[in-house]
């Protein structure tokens, strides 16, 4: 399984004076099972070129291939599609309409044709998947706090079974403890179900601790497509396109250039921990 995209260009007023690449001849391929972290500045693309994944959008031109067929392919099954690759939304109240947290999670599957009771016993697999008490499930996600409804978001997209979770933003505006325990729980899904999660951040840290691919855009453009520790050794680069790197990675140059002898391509807290005591020990 993997989804792979070739040559996409997504265009915003094509054909008149407004005309505007939003992608522009991207490229790639996401084998199954892969973490991927998309990375980008404002405006880079990455939001733009989720959507296109599982056919939300379609590009100006260029070709999505989804387990090897072409999604833009007469007659494709595009509500196949949305079932295969799920994607949650930065903003959860944009998927949550029910009147309560269950009748919400049970949605998708319900949308699927499936019997009810495989729906109920689907959506209180997801609710527990996203750890959400379930004292919440019957009460309307509307009155949730921000980390909860986001839980509920996560669940509604889990209980479809997607084979791809795309995250847009998933940890915004929650405080440390909460992004964490987001993140732990997508973090097990992908390594217990290997499912192929696709986690677009702000977050240079989140990215770095959690992903085993890096992609980062810039101006609707792929400029990078590597593994964290490649990515990173060009802060310099990313700082002229409005990114930075982990401040760990930062710390560990500031070493360097005072003669530390410590690798130039730790990116995480508990990497530099080790390699720092190590040093200590010798």
């Amino acid at each position: 399984m993997s989804i792979k995209a070739e040559h996409i260009n997504y265009i915003y007023g094509q054909g008149t004076a407004f005309e505007q690449y939003a992608l522009k001849d991207v490229s790639f391929e996401i084998k199954d099972g892969q973490f991927i972290g998309l990375i980008g500045h404002t405006g880079s693309g990455k939001s733009t070129l989720i959507q296109h994944l599982n056919g939300l959008l379609k590009a100006s031109s260029g070709v999505i291939y989804y387990n090897e067929e072409n999604i833009y392919g007469e007659g494709y099954d595009m509500k196949a599609l949305r079932s295969k690759v799920g994607l949650v939304f930065q903003y959860p109240e944009h998927q949550l309409f029910e009147v309560d947290v269950f009748s919400d999670v049970c949605f998708g599957p319900k949308n699927q044709g499936l019997e009810k009771e495989e729906i109920e016993a689907r959506a209180r697999e997801a609710l527990m998947q996203v750890g959400l008490d379930e004292k919440y499930w019957q009460q309307s996600p509307f009155e949730l706090s921000g980390g909860q409804k986001r839980r509920v978001a996560i669940a509604g997209v889990l209980a479809m079974k997607p084979e791809v979770l795309i995250l847009d933003e998933p940890t915004a505006g929650l405080d440390p403890k909460g992004r964490e325990e987001i993140l732990d729980e997508i973090s097990e899904l992908h390594q217990k179900q290997s499912m192929t999660i696709i986690l677009v951040s702000h977050s240079m840290e989140d990215v770095a601790r959690y992903a085993d691919r890096i992609m980062v855009m810039s101006n609707g453009e792929k400029v990078f497509d590597a593994p964290p520790k490649e990515v990173f050794r060009h802060y310099r680069e990313l700082e002229q396109i409005g990114l930075a790197a982990p401040q760990t990675t930062y710390i560990i140059q500031r070493l360097r250039e005072h003669g530390v002898p410590i690798a130039d391509d730790i990116t995480t807290v508990s990497e530099a921990k080790t390699a720092i005591l190590d040093l200590l020990g010798r």
